[in-house]
């Protein structure tokens, strides 16, 4: 391991300033200190954390584009059969008060990133489908709707919402999600297949 040690220690020393920040930032000094400038790998307790941190931001940044070809198939069939728009709007909610029960509990961002990334991806999604529905009304009053409600859970504070309320609608956000899911069913069977439903979202 000494030589290992040895080997690694300058290539580890010599990563960019940048690197060494967000390592700071994300495992603390004496853990950065032990794995990157000194490159002892024993130190089993800042191994787990650095491995813990890394897959989560992982499923953070791969959270970034999962609804992506979803957004870039109705975007290039100008069409949006076989999607729910009450399903979308209901699988954003559970999203909207998973986000803000994570925020307001004050955890840490690789916690519930990939919730804000979806979240953000699901409203594009149901912004569009309106839209290509010709209905853009709606789609307005869901916008509206949407920041009144991110205003309430989100921002004020406990003027609306307060953290006890926060916890029975983040306890009952599971099961929001899953109902979400029954409007998507029930719109496939009623159109016979679907449509512009991607594989991927």
């Amino acid at each position: 391991m000494d030589t290992l040690q040895q080997s690694l220690r300058p290539v580890l020393r010599s990563l960019p300033a940048p690197v060494h920040s967000g390592a700071i930032a994300l495992l603390g000094r004496q853990c950065h200190r032990k794995l990157l400038l000194d490159a002892d790998f024993r130190a089993q307790a800042c191994l787990k954390l650095a491995i813990s941190k890394v897959l989560g931001l992982g499923i953070v940044v791969g959270s970034a584009g999962v609804k992506l070809p979803q957004i870039l198939k109705l975007v290039s069939s100008g069409k949006a059969t076989g999607i729910s728009s009450l399903g979308y709007t209901l699988e954003t909610a559970s999203y909207v008060i998973g986000l803000a029960y994570s925020v307001r509990r004050g955890f840490p961002f690789s916690t519930y990133g990939e919730t804000a990334f979806i979240a953000v991806q699901n409203i594009v999604i149901a912004v569009l489908v309106l839209q290509l529905r010709q209905q853009g009304t709606a789609a307005a009053a869901f916008v509206t709707g949407l920041a009144a409600v991110l205003y309430a859970v989100l921002f004020s504070g406990d003027r609306f919402v307060d953290l006890q309320g926060l916890g029975w609608l983040q306890a009952g956000a599971s099961v929001l999600n899953l109902a979400s899911k029954v409007p998507q069913i029930w719109t496939i069977y009623r159109e016979g297949g679907t449509g512009q439903l991607s594989a991927f979202a």
